[in-house]
């Protein structure tokens, strides 16, 4: 078998001129983005708890008073009438936004201060996602410069090391920030400090003459502290420090936030001594130790997963610049080692923006040059948050799915208010904008997104699947199931009897979409969406089971038993598609980017060849979403390689993936929504891993989709459900072996498509297997081959 053998690097031949060309770096909690400038060098920095606002009431006491009234509009048919009531009275402010730190620079300058600008040749700029390392290396004359960029998660800070001759590094090394801020030189260290605003209202249409507000004593103070070493001479100028005759410089920063958590008004002085004790320990370690500590942290989580994707036969890919080599699949769909390099290349930016006690990856991830962001850079959670994790637990990144369960944490508090205030429920609920004060009220603007108190039910089945890959039944009891039951019972109150008897969602909208009602108005609200019933089957159900497990609360349970005997099942439409809406509206966007009918196919397991009729709607529904254009942002692009995948549909899956990097992947390999989205790099991720295992239906499916440009191929360190870690290598297009760690012990049943299985241990003893299903033993690996 001749797969491709290359290291997982992204490089170029020229310094970034944008956003969209710099290399990434992070630790969860601090972000940069590196240009690689020859001139002038610039790391754009980000910390993930710096967003505008305070602690504030987001609550709309008066949303209640209309509720009845909206829902006797939606029974009664008036369904614009009812998003008019929605829009005027029942929704709230937006949350705030994400924002930028600032800017690392460091002028190159003579020695006598001087701004150069050299002509430089040699260049290349990678990132090496195997050691989460940066570097550039320049002849600036005849003079090599090299230099290394890392975000150290065990040190906490940010490093940047260059080298060079003897005496040959100049510059000048400052702070800017696009925040109001003041920066000082204090004794030979650089320090930023300011105070984010306390507001920043949306100003698309450039309406609003002070949409970014400033007010004393409100919003986060924020702190940056930069000290640097050297073997040259080191001097305090005005805000900046000069560096002058240097053979090398290492830059060390740290930052911070007065953030305490979402309830309590911020602080600054432990911020600032969080700063100098990062600082401070880092400095005293020195770089090699803060490099080989970086390192080996990484590479402990990031190696745990490999994948190789055909043999690149006739593809240079590996020798082209990254950017060239995307150019060149643009024109050719041609480079099975390109798609494995995304594949990583999502695994290393989870790695890098979602660490234990960390905040959750917002819409960038960690990385966000803007003081008002698309969308706020915030948590969007009707699809692009959970989006960001579907890959966490299959692709062996656990830890990096903490940051969510912690954020859940919050919300099921902050969530508990509004499922009381605006809904008059139990339990808790939060709607489509999360930002870090943990806002769960609906936003501004139109009941199309506005308005969908689902966002929790669907995030809480991240804590289930957690649990349903690792068994851990302490995680289950203690951590999963409080909050999902507190998600349930608020569903279980939001349904209301409908006119058949059946239990329904109203007001109810199908995220961010609108249909056409008989008079051809076009309108987003209804009752009994498909996808909200899809969410509230599938909690409901995942509740139930487990009750069953930890052997407790019978009486919830026979209410989730009635509420799911009542709740209305799916239905087929005129054009054999999975109906969106509980009628058969005429859709006014026939190719929209969500796909919110289709929950039950992916991520849920609703929808499946067991339900041949659903799975075939499924099927046409796909289709007609291609057929008028959607599939075209890059988040939505990334849901169809997992939808297809669901589907065993091999080649529309990889057409998918094709389409996911020619059409909708920047020069860096970030997702193009457009602008910059992380989501898609994420699903796309989970996507790759979707085709080639799946898990969800209680058993494991070994390469369930797997195209014909990935003829051969190994992957090793993918999870599956039941406690299982699974290796493969296939050649043309046939499974060759499988490996299974079992971590738990219990059985396991394993399933391939084109052949039955033979399984032996690793002491060469066959496995008495029946019906693809064995007991397996913690601890012992299985070999898997075709009989």
């Amino acid at each position: 078998m001749s797969i491709h053998n290359e290291e997982w690097k992204l490089w170029y031949k020229q310094p970034a001129s944008v956003w969209e060309e710099a290399l990434p770096i992070g630790n969860g909690r601090l972000g940069g983005m590196v240009f690689g400038g020859t001139d002038v060098e610039r790391i754009a920095l980000n910390e993930d708890t710096l967003w505008a606002g305070f602690p504030r009431d987001t609550m709309n006491y008066e949303a209640r008073r209309h509720l009845n009234r909206a829902r006797a509009l939606i029974f009664e048919g008036e369904n614009v009438e009812a998003q008019k009531l929605i829009e005027a009275k029942m929704l709230g402010r937006d949350c705030e936004p994400y924002l930028p730190l600032g800017d690392l620079m460091m002028a190159r300058v003579d020695s006598s201060g001087t701004r150069t600008n050299e002509a430089y040749s040699d260049y290349r700029r990678e990132l090496t996602l195997k050691d989460g390392m940066a570097a550039v290396t320049f002849l600036s004359g005849q003079v090599q410069v090299k230099g290394e960029y890392f975000a150290s998660v065990p040190d906490q800070v940010i490093c940047i090391h260059y080298v060079s001759q003897e005496g040959q590094l100049n510059y000048d090394i400052s702070l800017e920030s696009p925040l109001r801020n003041n920066i000082e030189v204090i004794n030979n260290k650089l320090v930023m400090t300011g105070r984010a605003p306390s507001h920043i209202s949306d100003n698309y249409q450039g309406d609003h003459p002070a949409s970014v507000l400033y007010e004393d004593n409100f919003g986060l103070p924020f702190e940056a502290q930069v000290w640097v070493d050297t073997d040259g001479l080191l001097r305090m100028g005005d805000g900046k420090l000069e560096l002058r005759e240097a053979g090398f410089v290492t830059v060390y920063l740290a930052a911070a936030t007065g953030f305490v958590d979402f309830q309590t008004s911020p602080e600054s002085r432990e911020m600032s001594d969080r700063c100098t004790m990062q600082l401070s320990a880092a400095v005293e370690l020195g770089y090699e130790k803060l490099k080989q500590n970086h390192s080996a942290e990484h590479q402990q989580l990031f190696n745990r997963v490999d994948l190789r994707l055909g043999s690149n036969e006739g593809v240079d890919g590996v020798n082209l610049p990254t950017d060239l080599r995307l150019s060149a699949y643009k024109e050719t769909k041609n480079d099975p080692g390109l798609e494995a390099l995304f594949f990583h290349y999502g695994r290393y930016l989870l790695m890098a923006s979602s660490r234990p006690g960390t905040e959750p990856a917002n819409l960038q991830g960690i990385w966000n040059a803007h003081v008002q962001p698309p969308w706020n850079s915030d948590y969007t959670v009707n699809i692009n948050t959970e989006m960001n994790y579907w890959l966490a637990e299959v692709c062996n990144l656990s830890e990096c799915h903490e940051p969510l369960f912690d954020m859940l944490d919050d919300l099921s508090v902050s969530g508990s208010r509004t499922a009381e205030i605006h809904y008059g429920c139990r339990g808790w609920t939060t709607n489509h904008n999360v930002d870090l004060w943990r806002m769960t009220t609906p936003t501004g603007g139109s009941a199309c997104w506005a308005f969908w108190p689902l966002g929790g039910a669907w995030m809480v089945r991240h804590l289930w699947d957690r649990y349903l890959f690792d068994l851990d039944i302490q995680f289950l009891r203690e951590r999963a199931y409080p909050i999902m039951k507190g998600a349930a019972l608020f569903c279980l109150d939001w349904l209301v009897e409908g006119p058949d008897g059946q239990w329904v969602t109203n007001p109810s909208t199908s995220p961010e979409n609108a249909f056409l009602t008989a008079d051809g108005q076009s309108c987003s609200v209804t009752l009994a969406s498909t996808m909200d019933i899809a969410i509230i089957r599938e909690l409901f159900t995942n509740c139930q089971a487990a009750i069953r497990i930890l052997d407790k609360d019978e009486a919830f349970d026979l209410e989730l038993k009635k509420a799911l005997e009542k709740l209305p099942n799916y239905q087929i439409g005129r054009f054999g598609q999975i109906q969106e809406w509980v009628e058969d509206y005429e859709e006014a966007e026939p190719g929209h980017r969500h796909i919110s009918h289709l929950y039950g196919l992916h991520p849920s397991d609703q929808i499946h060849e067991g339900t041949p009729e659903l799975f075939r709607a499924a099927a046409v529904t796909l289709e007609r979403r291609l057929a008028h254009g959607g599939g075209h942002t890059g988040w939505s692009c990334a849901w169809l390689i997992n939808q297809f995948a669901r589907l065993k549909d091999a080649s529309q899956a990889y057409s998918s993936v094709q389409t996911l990097l020619s059409k909708s992947t920047y020069s860096n390999l970030f997702d193009a929504h457009p602008p910059f989205q992380i989501d898609g790099n994420f699903g796309g991720t989970a996507g790759i891993a979707e085709m080639l295992l799946q898990s969800h239906l209680g058993y494991i499916e070994l390469l369930p989709a797997l195209p014909q440009a990935w003829k051969e191929g190994s992957v090793s360190g993918i999870k599956a459900r039941g406690g299982f870690t699974i290796a493969m290598t296939w050649q043309q297009q046939q499974l060759d072996e499988a490996i299974v760690l079992s971590e738990r012990g219990g059985k396991c049943t394993l399933s391939y498509a084109k052949s039955d299985l033979v399984i032996t241990s690793e002491q060469g003893t066959l496995v008495d297997v029946v019906e693809g299903q064995f007991e397996a033993t913690a601890g012992i690996k299985y070999i898997v081959r075709v009989k």
